[in-house]
């Protein structure tokens, strides 16, 4: 790998870190839900006409826990979308500060909804925030979605970091193992 196409040590750290937590959590979780699904349809409603109760909350919350994983993944993985129109018709230097400013807007924003949701979490028990039929709170999953947003913040800031010092922002190539 030539030095221009490396990523500084922390990034490249906490590139790995997301690999292997979406690898590994991830992958048990979908195969959490695939199973079950299977499981609770085929078998349990189709063969003996008794689905599971609270099938549904815990295929729910396993939606969620897939989201919160995606989130900072995704941002490194170059997934998300932007919109790059009027990118071919400025200057380097303003596509460069642009792409800066957007980002900081990007870091406040998510900086406020991390907060946000870990006060919802905070506060979930004591309003009764919990699933329908099998009454699991919602306050662990507010945690998880926090802690999710702001490691995408943090994938922010360290998004600008690059811009400023190398020009481009290098990503997780998903292709090419860990």
């Amino acid at each position: 790998m030539s030095d221009d196409t490396k990523v500084p040590g922390l990034i490249a750290h906490l590139d790995r870190v997301l690999t292997w937590v979406s690898l590994i959590c991830g992958g048990a979780t979908l195969a959490f839900m695939t199973f079950y699904s299977v499981f609770n349809v085929l078998f349990m409603r189709k063969a003996l006409n008794s689905p599971i109760q609270g099938a549904e909350d815990l295929l729910l919350l396993a939606l969620v826990v897939i989201v919160a994983i995606s989130i900072p993944f995704g941002s490194r993985t170059g997934a998300h979308i932007e919109i790059e129109i009027l990118e071919k018709s400025m200057s380097a230097s303003f596509a460069k500060w642009s792409m800066v400013f957007v980002k900081l807007l990007g870091i406040a924003l998510l900086t406020i909804m991390s907060w946000r949701l870990w006060e919802s979490g905070v506060s979930a028990v004591r309003f009764g925030e919990s699933t329908q039929q099998l009454l699991i709170s919602y306050e662990p999953f507010y945690y998880l979605l926090s802690v999710s947003i702001g490691v995408y913040a943090v994938v922010l800031v360290l998004d600008i970091w690059q811009i400023l010092t190398r020009g481009v922002v290098r990503h997780i190539d998903v292709g090419t193992g860990l």
